[in-house]
């Protein structure tokens, strides 16, 4: 800290420069000053001049007017006398020097005088041959007069005209007059200016004076004290700080000292909230990513060499994505809280005092268990993680209630346990995380443990994801078409499009390991369009190719994330406008369990679908826990028994009569049936004699690529 002399010496400079500046600035003040008065003496004259030669215009041309119109009946019967009478009375305004009344000729008839000396004379003046010439009322300024002119008629017969000169000296001389008037006034305002800045100057001078000697009683003596209070607070000695000074002080300074002690000691009060919000989520209340990882690195440290046990369970809501994209963003955190408090209350119930929870964000969970009492014991751990597991599971597969819906979700969980499957948190968080992935691969709402086989599915899966990307591009993708026949009289009526991969190195891969990878990886939303596009294009070469027979229609799969995107209306009327396919022969096949999941959202895309003319059907149904009733809320077409029911109906009594009752009940909604998996002549005996409409399946024709399929169609 600097001497209060070296303050003081600084604080004198600045007042000799504040000064000087001041100076400098009442010059420039004095100088603009001057300028500024020129320049209103300026402006004043020419707008003095503009006014004026408006006024005069207006008034010349009025009078002139009025003039003119009441000569016109003297000038017609050559009234001198009436004539000099208007132009005398017309002499006697302010300002007229002259009126002179002429002939067509230009030659003077009246000058307004008694004796009118210049009667005959012809007017050869400067202005004269204008005026003679003028058909309108014309005004002409001269050097020292303005000269306004007018033609007399009777009708469009012109007798003659009158002119009116005004002198301008007069007015010259009162704008002269005025202008000196204004520099006075001028002249004295700066005077009176110039002596206020004088005393102001002196006033500044004054109050520097006053300033400097204020400002080292009050201000430099309390900054010495400020900063060893400042430097005591950031060594962080918040409670040693003594405002007793402060009572000297009754103004900002004591304040500022006061504000010094309670910041002392809200300081660590601030430390500790700030702490608690870096590791808590603000949402759930519970502990967030940050607190997990320091809370396990402690609990791993604890543990290192010893026999203890623990275990890691990562839970990932499933389909919560829906509840968002349905509901919306509002719904979807008041899910996720409900979500918390469940899972909160079953690990406090479940996992025992010394489990940890937090939330990692979005719709992910993580605990933290041990092996109860008996942590040393082998596979303690792997017990209390499995009935966490299985009581999370029950939990979360309940229904919640939001915004008066009732949603149904679940969960799938990943367990890991340490030291077993990893000796490092992040390890233990990346197999958590795999194992997880493969709970939702085994049917979501499931736990599953982690197991080394496990990363190499997950390296398989990435490869193929990767892999997938571009695969339509680079030709490895194609469609296959299976016929579709009519039971009634074994006519094809259509066919399925069906999606095959073959992979550069592995060859055909199972649409059922690619399908689930595209679904996903979100890959499924550009393979959809591209996939439609080119069965409508198909579809088309069809028909092209035999114009004489029967449409065929062509099926295509939908996904449920295509449905749940809620722009697949749009997509399927772009791919007909583009290809030019009849909309009735275009079938969109979604399965039962993807219309389930929000039968509000599924109804209105498919309401819209239908009106367009689209076909819909419901595929794989009967096996989506939703049953016939289903029929009544969702608007369909058509149902695809699925074919668990169609292999068993020749020998299993049951599976015959669900497929019966299928028929019978779809046919009375009116709704067409198809059999899809008929792989022998007794399977469509039998649905042809229940009345099943449509079949296919392997005895009926086996998938085939597109230019084969063309070859093979009858002619």
């Amino acid at each position: 800290m600097k001497s209060p002399r070296g303050l003081q010496a600084k604080f004198l400079s600045i007042m000799g420069l504040a000064l000087l500046v001041v100076a400098v600035l009442i010059t420039l003040l004095l100088l603009r000053q001057e300028r500024i008065q020129s320049a209103v003496v300026g402006v004043s004259r020419d707008a003095m001049r503009d006014s004026f030669v408006a006024s005069l215009r207006r008034h010349g041309e009025g009078e002139v007017a009025q003039l003119a119109g009441s000569l016109t009946n003297p000038l017609y019967y050559f009234d001198l006398d009436a004539i000099g009478e208007l132009g005398r009375a017309a002499m006697a305004n302010p300002g007229v020097r002259y009126v002179v009344v002429y002939d067509n000729d230009g030659n003077i008839v009246h000058d307004g005088s008694e004796a009118i000396p210049s009667y005959g004379k012809r007017m050869d003046d400067a202005m004269a041959a204008r005026i003679v010439a003028s058909q309108r009322l014309l005004a002409q300024w001269g050097e020292n007069n303005f000269d306004v002119s007018a033609p007399i008629k009777i009708g469009q017969q012109r007798l003659g005209g009158v002119r009116v000169g005004y002198d301008l000296k007069a007015m010259r001389a009162y704008q002269d007059s005025a202008l000196d008037e204004l520099r006075q006034r001028l002249d004295a305002l700066g005077r009176l200016q110039l002596l206020w800045v004088g005393l102001l100057s002196l006033g500044l001078l004054a109050l520097g004076a006053a300033m400097l000697w204020l400002i080292q009683r009050w201000l430099v003596r309390p900054i010495r004290e400020l900063a060893e209070a400042a430097h005591a607070i950031e060594d962080g000695r918040f409670g040693q700080f003594d405002d007793s000074d402060a009572a000297r002080h009754n103004d900002e300074v004591g304040d500022l000292m006061r504000a010094f002690s309670r910041m002392s000691q809200s300081l660590a009060r601030h430390d500790r909230d700030i702490r608690r919000m870096a590791y808590t989520d603000s949402l759930t209340g519970l502990a967030n990513r940050l607190a997990f990882r320091e809370a396990l690195d402690q609990r791993l440290q604890q543990l290192d060499g010893g026999h203890g046990q623990l275990a890691l369970l990562f839970a990932d809501i499933d389909d919560f994505k829906r509840v968002n994209d349905t509901l919306g963003h509002d719904a979807g955190d008041e899910v996720l809280l409900q979500c918390a408090q469940r899972i909160a209350a079953t690990v406090e119930r479940v996992g025992g005092d010394s489990a940890l929870l937090a939330r990692f964000g979005g719709d992910e969970f993580v605990m933290l268990v041990e092996g109860g009492g008996e942590a040393g014991r082998p596979g303690a751990a792997r017990e209390a993680a499995t009935r966490l597991a299985e009581a999370l599971v029950a939990e979360l597969g309940q229904p919640i209630a939001v915004h008066e819906r009732q949603v149904f979700l679940g969960t799938s969980i990943g367990v890991t346990l340490y030291p077993e499957d990893a000796a490092g948190a992040t390890s233990l968080m990346k197999n958590g995380d795999i194992a997880m992935y493969q709970a939702k691969v085994a049917g979501k709402n499931c736990y599953r443990f982690y197991s080394r086989a496990m990363d190499q599915a997950v390296e398989r899966r990435v490869q193929l994801e990767h892999a997938l990307r571009g695969a339509w591009d680079r030709g490895e993708l194609s469609l296959a078409y299976q016929p579709v026949y009519r039971l009634g009289d074994g006519v094809m009526v259509g066919a399925e499009a069906l999606l095959r991969w073959k992979h550069p190195e592995q060859g055909l891969i199972a649409p059922s390991v690619f399908i689930d990878v595209a679904e996903q990886s979100g890959q499924i939303e550009t393979l959809g369009p591209q996939v439609l596009r080119a069965a409508c294009e198909d579809a088309v070469s069809w028909q092209r190719a035999r114009p004489e027979a029967e449409p065929l229609f062509v099926s295509v799969n939908v996904s449920p994330r295509q449905l749940r995107n809620g722009d697949l209306p749009n997509v399927v009327a772009a791919c007909l406008q583009e290809t030019q396919l009849p909309p009735w022969r275009l079938h969109l096949e979604l399965t039962e369990t993807a219309v389930i999941g929000d039968e509000v959202h599924a109804s209105a895309l498919l309401s819209r679908l239908r009106a367009s003319g689209v076909k819909v059907w419901l595929d794989d149904f009967g096996t989506g826990f939703s049953g016939l009733s289903h029929l009544r809320r969702v608007p369909v077409d058509g149902v695809k028994i699925d074919r668990s029911f169609i292999a068993d109906v020749l020998r299993d009594p049951d599976d015959l009569a669900l497929t019966t009752a299928i028929i019978a009940m779809a046919h009375s909604l009116g709704v067409i049936v198809v059999a899809e998996g008929v792989e022998k002549e007794g399977q469509y005996a039998v649905l042809r004699e229940r009345g099943c409409d449509l079949a296919q399946g392997y005895w009926l024709g086996h998938p085939v690529p597109a230019a084969e399929f063309l070859a093979q169609l009858p002619k």
